[in-house]
């Protein structure tokens, strides 16, 4: 069976990717996610792996939780050995693609519904080496000539 990584930072971008959970059956696979109380409740339903949830309100907790996220993605991946992972971004998202991306993971990068006209920052990093890139508006795959338009997921 096919091992995949589903990643997504906590609160909108979880909730997106949470509309694929049809298709988690398919695969051997991880959820991941930032830990917070909403999302601990999960592990009930999903194989989940919990990333640290750091603000950046506070610049040193920021570098520190961003350090100890970037070493717990090489951990995850070279344990797992996903094939590929698919993400709806925010930072977790973006630093597992670039870990993957080093193992030679298959990457596909789902940019968020709020992104109308640009893409997040994530994303603009995240499109340079993603295998397949998907936008949730027309209008914005045609600003962006490796984007496809696959519709919306809320």
């Amino acid at each position: 069976m096919k091992k995949v990584l589903f990643v997504a930072s906590s609160g909108g971008h979880l909730s997106e990717m949470l509309k694929l959970e049809s298709i988690f059956k398919f695969y051997e696979y991880y959820l991941v996610t930032e830990s917070t109380t909403v999302t601990e409740e999960l592990a009930n339903k999903y194989n989940m792996i919990y990333l640290k949830y750091g603000p950046n309100s506070n610049i040193f907790k920021y570098i520190y939780t961003s350090i100890y996220n970037l070493i717990k993605c090489f951990n995850v991946i070279r344990k797992f050995r996903p094939e590929t992972i698919v993400t709806t971004g925010a930072q977790v998202g973006g630093f597992m693609c670039f870990v993957g991306k080093l193992f030679k993971c298959k990457i596909i990068y789902i940019e968020s519904l709020a992104k109308t006209k640009t893409l997040s920052k994530t994303g603009q990093v995240v499109y340079k080496f993603a295998d397949k890139f998907y936008v949730q508006w027309e209008s914005l795959a045609k600003n962006y000539e490796k984007a496809d338009y696959l519709g919306r997921l809320m």
